[in-house]
């Protein structure tokens, strides 16, 4: 059997309401900006990847997944090695799948039928087997819930350098008012633009940016204190609040969870 293309412009055309490619990245590898006519579910088996778009920033560990809806234009960039396994949605497959970017849970189920569809052929066979298992496929994308790990970046210039700034220093301690200093702007305005533009307070759009990166670090093996000193939190127990009250668990069961599914 011939070898299953990593280009993802061959998966775009097949006559099927679903089409799963795989592909390794090596650390630090950079997709430039692009689109698809297909909607997208990019899954990394092992490492972590950040999906930027017009709207926003996504940070993807193990155990989550980044859906991108069709015509979408995003790049991608590789925290660390990533085995990526993709599935490229028909526009037209299901009516019901989501319309914007999310990063979202993937369930034990999702991650076999999507190990499994790799296996199968590109042009599968709709009434057998492999088409149960794409039917199964988006029945569970239509369920997938979203977590935050996706970061809203606004438009404003201003506020898009801050909003960058601090996605690349997640653990800054500068204040808004310091911020304000630097960008030019008061610090009222800097305060209205972000939940104008972003939907969150300024001190609500650091918290998930630290949560983002913490997220990426424990996945690469960092431990919890040295990643709450990291992220300017005063002790691993204030980090481990943040971290319970965003994603529902404290950041050692996140990380049993994890190698479970490795």
């Amino acid at each position: 059997m011939a070898a299953r293309s990593t280009d993802p412009q061959d998966y775009q055309h097949v006559p099927r309401p679903v089409a799963a490619m795989a592909k390794p990245f090596p650390a630090g590898y950079h997709i430039e900006p692009h689109d698809h006519p297909r909607a997208q579910l990019l899954y990394a088996v092992s490492g972590v990847m950040r999906v930027i778009t017009p709207e926003g920033a996504f940070v993807v560990p193990p155990l989550r997944a980044v859906w991108v809806p069709a015509g979408m234009r995003h790049e991608v960039r590789m925290a660390s090695a990533v085995a990526m396994r993709t599935l490229y949605v028909a526009p037209d497959a299901d009516p019901a799948l989501p319309t914007e970017c999310r990063v979202v849970d993937v369930s034990p189920l999702l991650r076999e039928l999507i190990l499994e569809a790799i296996a199968e052929p590109v042009e599968y066979d709709t009434q057998g087997r492999a088409g149960l298992i794409m039917q199964l496929i988006l029945d569970e994308l239509r369920r997938l819930p979203a977590v935050p790990l996706g970061l809203p970046m606004p438009q404003d210039a201003r506020l898009k350098r801050l909003c960058e700034a601090l996605l690349e220093q997640p653990g800054s301690r500068l204040s808004l008012e310091e911020w304000a200093a630097r960008s030019g702007a008061s610090p009222r305005t800097l305060a209205r633009l972000f939940q104008q533009e972003t939907g969150l307070s300024f001190r609500r759009w650091r918290e998930r940016a630290r949560l983002a990166d913490a997220v990426a670090r424990l996945a690469g093996g960092e431990p919890v204190a040295q990643v709450a000193a990291r992220l300017g939190y005063d002790s691993a127990s204030a980090f481990t609040a943040m971290f319970r009250r965003s994603l529902g668990v404290p950041p050692q069961r996140y990380l049993a969870a994890t190698a479970s599914l490795s």
